[in-house]
């Protein structure tokens, strides 16, 4: 889409009419049988309405007034057949418009679900994912009222308004113009409240995902919450973001209720007025009553959908405030699309070359600062150097997270920017920092890391990880579900899966982030020992802090301040006086961090 269309798109859909065109081009083709079902439905509610207020003069008249026993039975056959058949329609369109309404949610879900696995990691690292969820629970629903309440509102609200105004005017044309002279007033203020709402829900849609968002991510630190009793702060913070969003869902009430007052001083007046008219037409011109029943009884029906209709803008407002916010994570574009001529990624000796490669996050500092060095095949390249000289970033552009400002990454020659992304992320296993499970089995986790992975393959995965046997010892071995992120296992444990993960992959380049940074000695030097093994035969890029895992790296970058201060063995650049990672070497010699 270029940014002509995308701009249209844009100040289009500020608009209702442009969120609900958008919304019917959308999902309109694929539910036409079902809409067309519920507004037949609708359809039938609004004529039996008002034949219901048509029929009021035949009883009045002839039942009443003139005593007619012969058509009791056939005006009450009547009347009874209208509120079965109305009763039977409202039914039928409540089920269909609710079963079109759950999967236009569903479908959503799923859009946005596909939509935020193609945007890139800076995107999440620019929002906060507890309010981001918060707000996506919030508003997926919006899409759904929106043309839930167009259809009732065209199809039952409008109809049966018409049908009842036709029933009032054929029965006094002259009170129904007396009725109708007030609406335009009413009109004009319900559309002034109307706009005011549209800024006042986008603003508590906001606060009410911070409120939702402030409470996940407290559940979610509850331990750190605990320690360092953050408790009173928290519950502060809290306090003041509900606080908030109490002020602004008084104000969505005080103007959403305001069409109260509007609409019920309207409908005062008009049923005042037409009784006063009516009544001395009755008392000085001695006319029957029927034709005047008839027409109170088509004012009185005619009372709810019009205050539904003079309400619909209203609430239209609120719900196109949902929908758009929703659009506008559909519209975010990624920034990381495979080039229109990407080709796939062919991989042999597996080396790995960075080019002169500039990097920074957002419009902050250089990280790296025109980083150049060649990670050869089927060998151990280790990065060290102090924190913050760049290492992890490094990491993150190889399966590209993010994209260098400038220079060029190489995998055997050829430039991850030319290739798709798919294609380069199959040629790679990753083990992070944080060790990340997902809801599911021990055995789930591990296959995320090749989903056609044997259980006998996973299992020779966990045992190369040391995992097999504390797998074992769970309640159902490899079966036992992780909990939220792994709560239940330890931080050493979950590190095992995560390594295990990586191994089923059996990609040609692994890249391991501090792997083993969470792990106590023991842990330490049983999975060392199974990356010793994983490594043989691959193309490794690994940072660590111990100097346990890097000292028989067949070479050795070092890293400070975003740039290669040297490359070596260990051996060759221990015995460099002068150098960094000799100087960093001695500095460790008392301890096991090498940093």
């Amino acid at each position: 889409m270029n940014a002509k269309n995308r701009k249209e798109r844009t100040v289009d859909s500020e608009s209702i009419s442009g969120i609900l065109r958008r919304t019917i081009a959308e999902n309109g083709r694929d539910h036409i049988g079902g809409y067309a079902f519920a507004i037949l439905c609708l359809a039938v509610v609004a004529t039996t309405t008002g034949f219901t207020a048509w029929i009021m003069e035949i009883v009045v008249n002839e039942a009443f007034a003139n005593k007619r026993a012969d058509i009791v039975l056939l005006i009450c056959g009547a009347i009874f057949f209208a509120f079965l058949l109305r009763g039977l329609a409202t039914y039928g369109q409540a089920v269909a418009l609710s079963k079109i309404g759950n999967n236009i949610v569903a479908r959503y879900q799923q859009r946005l679900h596909d939509h935020l696995m193609a945007l890139s990691v800076g995107y999440f690292h620019e929002h906060r994912s507890a309010q981001f969820a918060a707000k996506i629970s919030q508003n997926i629903s919006g899409i759904r009222n929106l043309l839930n309440m167009t259809v009732t509102s065209v199809a039952r609200d409008l109809l049966t308004l018409i049908g009842l105004v036709g029933v009032m005017f054929s029965k006094d044309w002259l009170l129904s113009l007396l009725v109708f002279f007030v609406a335009p007033p009413l009109l004009l203020g319900l559309r002034y409240v109307s706009k005011r709402l549209r800024a006042a829900t986008r603003e508590a849609v906001e606060v009410n995902s911070r409120v939702l968002g402030a409470m996940q991510e407290t559940i979610q630190g509850i331990s750190i919450v605990k320690a360092f009793t953050m408790e009173h702060e928290l519950r502060r913070k809290v306090e003041a973001i509900i606080d908030r969003a109490e002020n602004r869902a008084n104000r969505i009430a005080r103007l959403s209720e305001r069409t109260a007052p509007m609409t019920e001083t309207f409908a005062g007046l008009a049923i005042s007025s037409v009784l006063a008219y009516a009544a001395f037409r009755t008392i000085y011109s001695n006319i029957p009553p029927g034709a005047f029943f008839a027409f109170v009884a088509a004012l009185l029906m005619a009372y709810d959908p019009a205050r539904r209709l003079a309400r619909l803008q209203v609430s239209l407002e609120r719900a196109a405030v949902n929908a758009r916010m929703i659009y506008e994570i559909l519209d975010t574009v990624p920034h990381q699309r495979d080039r229109p001529d990407a080709t796939e990624l062919t991989i042999h000796e597996a080396t790995v070359e960075l080019r002169e490669v500039r990097f920074a996050y957002g419009s902050g500092d250089e990280i790296l600062k025109g980083v150049s060095f060649r990670a050869e095949g089927g060998k151990t390249t280790a990065l060290v150097g102090p924190s913050g000289a760049g290492k992890s970033t490094i990491i993150s552009l190889i399966p590209r997270f993010y994209d260098p400002k400038s220079g060029q990454i190489l995998i055997d020659g050829q430039d991850i920017a030319t290739v798709t992304k798919q294609s380069l992320r199959n040629g790679l296993a990753y083990v992070s920092q944080q060790p990340y499970l997902f809801e599911g089995s021990i055995r789930d986790n591990i296959r995320y890391g090749r989903p056609d992975a044997t259980d006998a393959e996973i299992e020779e995965a966990a045992r190369l990880a040391y995992a097999h046997e504390f797998i074992l010892a769970q309640p159902q071995g490899y079966d036992t579900p992780v909990g939220e992120h792994g709560v239940t296992l330890s931080g050493g444990q979950r590190q095992r899966l995560s390594i295990a993960r990586a191994l089923v992959r059996n990609a040609p380049i692994l890249l391991l982030d501090e792997a083993t940074s969470a792990l106590d000695t023991e842990s330490e030097t049983a999975v060392q020992k199974a990356l010793d093994h994983a490594m043989s035969g691959r193309t490794v890029i690994v940072i660590a802090h111990r100097l346990s895992t890097i000292v028989n790296a067949d070479k050795i970058v070092v890293m400070s301040d975003g740039r290669v201060a040297e490359e070596g063995t260990h051996g060759e650049l221990a015995r460099r006086p002068d150098g960094l990672y000799a100087r960093l070497h001695n500095d460790c010699d008392a301890k096991s961090d090498f940093s």
